[in-house]
Protein backbone atom coordinates (compact mmCIF):
# COMPACT_ATOMS: atom_id res chain seq x y z
CA UNK A 1 0.00 0.00 0.00
CA UNK A 2 1.69 3.42 -1.18
CA UNK A 3 0.14 6.36 1.04
CA UNK A 4 0.63 10.35 0.31
CA UNK A 5 1.05 12.96 3.11
CA UNK A 6 0.46 16.82 2.32
CA UNK A 7 3.01 19.41 3.34
CA UNK A 8 1.53 22.55 4.12
CA UNK A 9 2.01 25.67 6.09
CA UNK A 10 -0.49 28.15 7.65
CA UNK A 11 -1.17 31.36 6.36
CA UNK A 12 -4.44 32.16 8.03
CA UNK A 13 -6.97 30.53 10.73
CA UNK A 14 -9.95 29.98 8.44
CA UNK A 15 -7.66 28.20 5.22
CA UNK A 16 -5.54 26.19 7.82
CA UNK A 17 -8.17 24.59 9.09
CA UNK A 18 -10.35 24.32 5.74
CA UNK A 19 -7.34 22.53 4.68
CA UNK A 20 -6.79 19.82 7.35
CA UNK A 21 -10.46 19.12 6.82
CA UNK A 22 -9.57 18.96 2.91
CA UNK A 23 -6.42 16.74 3.60
CA UNK A 24 -8.73 13.92 6.03
CA UNK A 25 -11.72 13.95 3.60
CA UNK A 26 -10.45 13.47 0.39
CA UNK A 27 -8.25 10.96 1.68
CA UNK A 28 -4.65 11.57 2.53
CA UNK A 29 -3.08 9.97 4.91
CA UNK A 30 -1.49 12.74 6.86
CA UNK A 31 -0.27 16.34 7.13
CA UNK A 32 2.81 17.47 7.72
CA UNK A 33 4.38 20.80 8.19
CA UNK A 34 8.08 22.20 7.88
CA UNK A 35 10.62 23.80 10.16
CA UNK A 36 12.07 26.55 9.94
CA UNK A 37 12.35 28.79 13.14
CA UNK A 38 12.12 32.75 12.15
CA UNK A 39 11.04 31.87 8.62
CA UNK A 40 7.74 29.82 9.18
CA UNK A 41 4.85 28.97 11.58
CA UNK A 42 5.70 26.91 14.66
CA UNK A 43 5.10 23.55 13.29
CA UNK A 44 3.05 22.18 16.63
CA UNK A 45 1.05 24.73 16.86
CA UNK A 46 -0.13 24.50 13.92
CA UNK A 47 -0.20 20.84 13.67
CA UNK A 48 -2.40 20.87 16.92
CA UNK A 49 -4.88 22.86 15.55
CA UNK A 50 -5.36 21.29 12.41
CA UNK A 51 -5.60 18.15 14.65
CA UNK A 52 -8.92 19.62 16.42
CA UNK A 53 -10.76 19.49 13.51
CA UNK A 54 -9.61 16.12 12.37
CA UNK A 55 -9.77 12.37 13.78
CA UNK A 56 -8.08 10.02 11.53
CA UNK A 57 -5.05 11.71 9.67
CA UNK A 58 -1.10 12.05 10.93
CA UNK A 59 0.07 14.97 12.25
CA UNK A 60 3.71 15.42 11.83
CA UNK A 61 6.49 17.90 11.31
CA UNK A 62 8.97 17.42 8.16
CA UNK A 63 11.37 17.99 9.53
CA UNK A 64 11.95 19.49 12.86
CA UNK A 65 15.39 21.21 12.95
CA UNK A 66 17.56 18.90 15.24
CA UNK A 67 20.08 21.34 15.00
CA UNK A 68 18.56 24.43 16.76
CA UNK A 69 16.16 22.79 19.01
CA UNK A 70 16.63 20.93 22.39
CA UNK A 71 15.72 17.64 22.38
CA UNK A 72 13.67 18.01 25.70
CA UNK A 73 11.59 20.71 24.22
CA UNK A 74 11.04 18.72 21.01
CA UNK A 75 10.11 15.60 23.24
CA UNK A 76 7.21 18.00 24.84
CA UNK A 77 6.24 19.68 22.08
CA UNK A 78 5.63 16.20 20.36
CA UNK A 79 4.30 14.48 23.32
CA UNK A 80 1.68 17.08 23.60
CA UNK A 81 0.12 16.86 20.32
CA UNK A 82 0.14 13.45 20.59
CA UNK A 83 -2.16 14.06 23.61
CA UNK A 84 -4.36 16.90 22.18
CA UNK A 85 -4.73 14.62 18.54
CA UNK A 86 -5.79 11.35 20.13
CA UNK A 87 -2.84 9.56 19.34
CA UNK A 88 -1.93 10.99 15.83
CA UNK A 89 1.48 12.79 16.56
CA UNK A 90 4.28 11.68 14.31
CA UNK A 91 7.80 13.22 14.49
CA UNK A 92 10.22 14.09 11.86
CA UNK A 93 14.20 15.37 13.08
CA UNK A 94 17.04 16.54 11.00
CA UNK A 95 20.28 18.05 11.21
CA UNK A 96 20.03 21.48 10.31
CA UNK A 97 20.96 22.72 7.74
CA UNK A 98 20.32 27.22 7.38
CA UNK A 99 22.92 28.70 8.83
CA UNK A 100 21.19 32.15 9.64
CA UNK A 101 19.09 29.50 11.94
CA UNK A 102 21.84 28.48 14.23
CA UNK A 103 22.88 32.16 14.34
CA UNK A 104 20.10 33.26 15.85
CA UNK A 105 20.43 31.35 19.03
CA UNK A 106 23.75 32.47 19.51
CA UNK A 107 25.77 29.76 17.95
CA UNK A 108 27.20 28.81 14.13
CA UNK A 109 26.65 26.03 12.46
CA UNK A 110 28.99 23.77 12.81
CA UNK A 111 30.49 21.48 10.13
CA UNK A 112 28.51 18.05 8.67
CA UNK A 113 30.31 15.58 11.04
CA UNK A 114 29.16 17.53 14.29
CA UNK A 115 25.61 18.23 12.96
CA UNK A 116 25.65 14.77 12.38
CA UNK A 117 26.64 13.89 15.70
CA UNK A 118 24.32 16.39 17.12
CA UNK A 119 21.66 15.05 14.96
CA UNK A 120 22.04 11.61 16.26
CA UNK A 121 22.25 12.39 19.86
CA UNK A 122 18.79 14.24 19.55
CA UNK A 123 17.22 11.33 18.33
CA UNK A 124 17.85 9.17 20.82
CA UNK A 125 17.65 12.07 23.44
CA UNK A 126 14.28 12.47 22.22
CA UNK A 127 13.47 8.61 22.15
CA UNK A 128 14.38 7.57 25.47
CA UNK A 129 12.54 10.93 26.75
CA UNK A 130 9.27 9.93 24.66
CA UNK A 131 10.05 6.48 26.30
CA UNK A 132 10.21 7.84 30.09
CA UNK A 133 13.65 7.49 30.66
CA UNK A 134 15.78 9.56 32.52
CA UNK A 135 18.92 11.19 30.21
CA UNK A 136 21.67 13.02 30.91
CA UNK A 137 24.49 13.48 28.04
CA UNK A 138 27.57 15.41 28.10
CA UNK A 139 29.08 16.04 24.80
CA UNK A 140 30.50 18.75 22.57
CA UNK A 141 27.45 19.03 20.53
CA UNK A 142 24.43 17.97 22.99
CA UNK A 143 24.46 18.45 26.96
CA UNK A 144 21.21 17.31 28.95
CA UNK A 145 21.35 16.35 32.92
CA UNK A 146 18.48 14.47 34.47
CA UNK A 147 16.26 15.56 31.70
CA UNK A 148 12.58 13.62 32.11
CA UNK A 149 9.32 14.04 30.61
CA UNK A 150 6.80 13.10 33.09
CA UNK A 151 3.95 15.20 31.69
CA UNK A 152 2.39 14.84 29.43
CA UNK A 153 2.91 11.56 28.30
CA UNK A 154 2.37 10.15 25.01
CA UNK A 155 -0.77 8.31 23.81
CA UNK A 156 1.09 6.09 21.78
CA UNK A 157 3.50 3.39 22.92
CA UNK A 158 6.08 4.80 20.17
CA UNK A 159 5.17 8.08 18.28
CA UNK A 160 6.45 6.72 14.59
CA UNK A 161 9.71 9.34 13.80
CA UNK A 162 11.28 10.06 10.51
CA UNK A 163 14.51 11.36 9.77
CA UNK A 164 15.09 12.97 6.45
CA UNK A 165 18.63 12.83 5.51
CA UNK A 166 21.01 12.59 2.72
CA UNK A 167 23.88 12.11 4.50
CA UNK A 168 25.30 8.52 4.26
CA UNK A 169 26.10 8.01 8.39
CA UNK A 170 22.91 9.54 8.74
CA UNK A 171 21.46 7.22 6.53
CA UNK A 172 22.22 4.55 8.33
CA UNK A 173 21.23 5.83 11.27
CA UNK A 174 17.75 6.61 10.03
CA UNK A 175 18.05 2.60 9.04
CA UNK A 176 18.84 1.25 12.47
CA UNK A 177 16.50 3.87 14.60
CA UNK A 178 13.99 4.96 12.80
CA UNK A 179 10.45 4.14 11.72
CA UNK A 180 10.65 6.16 8.04
CA UNK A 181 13.90 6.91 5.99
CA UNK A 182 12.90 10.55 4.37
CA UNK A 183 15.05 10.67 1.07
CA UNK A 184 14.79 14.18 -0.42
CA UNK A 185 17.30 14.02 -3.17
CA UNK A 186 18.95 17.33 -1.78
CA UNK A 187 22.46 17.63 -1.31
CA UNK A 188 25.18 20.43 -0.09
CA UNK A 189 23.60 23.71 0.95
CA UNK A 190 24.61 26.45 -1.06
CA UNK A 191 25.89 29.19 -0.46
CA UNK A 192 22.24 31.35 -0.17
CA UNK A 193 22.20 29.21 2.96
CA UNK A 194 18.83 27.55 1.94
CA UNK A 195 18.66 25.65 -1.12
CA UNK A 196 20.40 22.78 -1.96
CA UNK A 197 22.39 21.00 -4.57
CA UNK A 198 20.51 18.17 -5.53
CA UNK A 199 21.45 14.36 -6.44
CA UNK A 200 18.28 13.52 -8.83
CA UNK A 201 19.79 10.36 -10.39
CA UNK A 202 18.42 6.82 -10.04
CA UNK A 203 22.35 5.41 -8.76
CA UNK A 204 22.29 7.85 -6.20
CA UNK A 205 19.01 6.57 -5.26
CA UNK A 206 20.26 2.82 -4.86
CA UNK A 207 23.22 3.95 -2.94
CA UNK A 208 20.76 5.65 -0.45
CA UNK A 209 18.31 2.75 -0.06
CA UNK A 210 21.61 0.49 0.16
CA UNK A 211 22.96 2.55 3.25
CA UNK A 212 19.70 2.88 5.29
CA UNK A 213 19.05 -1.30 4.51
CA UNK A 214 22.95 -1.74 5.60
CA UNK A 215 21.55 -0.21 8.90
CA UNK A 216 18.37 -1.60 9.49
CA UNK A 217 20.50 -5.39 8.87
CA UNK A 218 19.07 -7.31 11.91
CA UNK A 219 15.77 -5.83 12.29
CA UNK A 220 12.56 -7.41 12.94
CA UNK A 221 10.98 -4.41 10.83
CA UNK A 222 12.94 -2.50 8.76
CA UNK A 223 11.86 1.06 8.16
CA UNK A 224 9.77 2.71 5.65
CA UNK A 225 10.80 3.92 2.92
CA UNK A 226 9.54 7.76 1.75
CA UNK A 227 10.13 10.10 -0.80
CA UNK A 228 10.17 14.13 -0.78
CA UNK A 229 8.30 15.04 -4.19
CA UNK A 230 8.82 18.18 -5.71
CA UNK A 231 6.89 18.71 -8.71
CA UNK A 232 3.51 16.46 -9.57
CA UNK A 233 2.17 17.13 -12.80
CA UNK A 234 -0.90 15.26 -14.30
CA UNK A 235 0.16 15.61 -18.02
CA UNK A 236 -0.01 14.13 -21.68
CA UNK A 237 4.04 14.98 -22.12
CA UNK A 238 5.78 14.12 -19.30
CA UNK A 239 9.41 14.96 -21.12
CA UNK A 240 8.69 18.66 -21.52
CA UNK A 241 6.61 19.23 -18.07
CA UNK A 242 10.25 18.44 -16.73
CA UNK A 243 12.64 19.47 -18.80
CA UNK A 244 13.27 23.13 -17.26
CA UNK A 245 13.70 20.97 -13.79
CA UNK A 246 16.11 19.01 -15.35
CA UNK A 247 18.33 21.19 -17.06
CA UNK A 248 18.35 23.09 -13.65
CA UNK A 249 19.29 19.97 -11.72
CA UNK A 250 21.99 18.83 -14.63
CA UNK A 251 20.46 15.66 -15.24
CA UNK A 252 18.84 14.37 -18.17
CA UNK A 253 14.87 14.10 -18.77
CA UNK A 254 14.93 10.04 -18.35
CA UNK A 255 16.92 10.28 -15.14
CA UNK A 256 14.48 12.27 -13.51
CA UNK A 257 11.11 11.06 -14.40
CA UNK A 258 12.45 7.51 -13.31
CA UNK A 259 13.70 9.03 -9.78
CA UNK A 260 10.79 9.35 -6.84
CA UNK A 261 11.24 13.28 -6.66
CA UNK A 262 8.63 13.99 -9.41
CA UNK A 263 5.71 12.33 -10.23
CA UNK A 264 4.81 13.90 -13.79
CA UNK A 265 2.67 12.54 -16.40
CA UNK A 266 -0.79 10.49 -17.19
CA UNK A 267 -2.21 9.17 -14.45
CA UNK A 268 -1.63 5.48 -16.00
CA UNK A 269 2.28 6.91 -15.91
CA UNK A 270 2.41 8.15 -12.68
CA UNK A 271 0.80 5.42 -11.48
CA UNK A 272 3.31 3.12 -13.26
CA UNK A 273 6.22 5.20 -11.53
CA UNK A 274 5.03 4.77 -8.20
CA UNK A 275 4.96 0.80 -8.81
CA UNK A 276 8.39 0.98 -10.29
CA UNK A 277 9.72 2.73 -7.47
CA UNK A 278 8.40 0.20 -5.25
CA UNK A 279 9.85 -2.65 -6.86
CA UNK A 280 12.77 -1.13 -6.78
CA UNK A 281 13.63 0.65 -4.15
CA UNK A 282 11.16 -0.22 -2.05
CA UNK A 283 9.62 3.28 -1.23
CA UNK A 284 6.18 2.98 0.00
CA UNK A 285 5.01 7.04 1.07
CA UNK A 286 5.11 10.03 -0.47
CA UNK A 287 4.85 13.82 0.86
CA UNK A 288 3.79 16.36 -1.69
CA UNK A 289 2.77 19.87 -1.56
CA UNK A 290 -0.59 21.05 -0.66
CA UNK A 291 -0.87 22.74 -4.33
CA UNK A 292 -0.64 18.65 -5.55
CA UNK A 293 -3.70 17.78 -3.76
CA UNK A 294 -6.17 18.03 -6.51
CA UNK A 295 -4.18 16.23 -9.17
CA UNK A 296 -3.14 13.25 -6.67
CA UNK A 297 -6.51 12.81 -5.39
CA UNK A 298 -8.31 10.65 -7.91
CA UNK A 299 -5.06 8.52 -7.66
CA UNK A 300 -5.36 7.51 -4.18
CA UNK A 301 -7.30 4.54 -4.39
CA UNK A 302 -4.94 3.41 -7.48
CA UNK A 303 -2.13 3.89 -4.95
CA UNK A 304 -3.85 2.49 -2.12
CA UNK A 305 -3.89 -0.82 -4.21
CA UNK A 306 0.07 -1.16 -5.07
CA UNK A 307 1.59 -3.55 -2.75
Amino acid sequence: MVTITVQALPKDAASWLELAREVESRGFDALSTADHPGSVPAPFVALAAAGAVTSRIGLGSYVTNGGVREPLHIATDVATLDVVSGGRARLGLGAGHTPAEWRAVGRERPGVAARVERAMAVVRAVQDLLAGEEVTVDSPQLALHGARLDAPRPVQDRIPLTIGTSNSRLLRFAGKHADVVGLSGLGRTLPDGHMHEVRWTPDVVDQQVALAAEGAAGRSEPPVLEALVQQVTVTDDAEGAVAEMAAHAGVSVSELLTVPYVLVGTADEIVDAVTAHRRRWGITRYVVRADAMEAMTPLLPRLAQIG
